[in-house]
């Protein structure tokens, strides 16, 4: 019988929490990048990786909680950290539904470099 692995425990608890919002997906499991993360309309905002809860959040908002002793910018592996992305330490004390909410709201807000709706208004001069 495998041991118990509360972080991910705590991960599938924050997922059951989020599954009644509308276009919230669960992880897809499987292999790859991506495997255990929950999305809004195809957008990663949350997921667990290497046992910490990575989250995406305005870039202001991951500096913020680095200089506090929250966690470390997320680099995906690659030795090359993500402005938008943290990696919540373990022994951080704050709410996983609290980050991931902040999280969704950052994932639903529009897109700033989309040309869709949303994005930059042009000059109508």
């Amino acid at each position: 019988m495998a041991a118990a692995d509360p972080i991910r425990d705590r991960y599938e608890d924050l997922v059951d929490e989020l599954m009644g919002i509308d276009r919230v997906t669960p992880p897809r499991g499987g292999g790859g990048f991506g495997r255990s993360a929950l999305r809004y309309e195809g957008k990663i905002f949350a997921m667990l990786v290497r046992g910490r809860l990575v989250l995406k959040l305005p870039g202001a908002r991951v500096t913020a909680l680095i200089r506090s002793g929250n966690g470390i910018a997320f680099d995906a592996n690659k030795g090359t950290p993500m402005r938008e992305w943290l990696s919540l330490d373990p022994g951080s004390e704050l709410s996983w539904l609290s980050l991931a909410t902040e999280a969704l709201d950052f994932a639903r807000a529009p897109d700033p470099h989309s040309s869709g709706a949303g994005g930059r208004v042009r000059d109508q001069r």
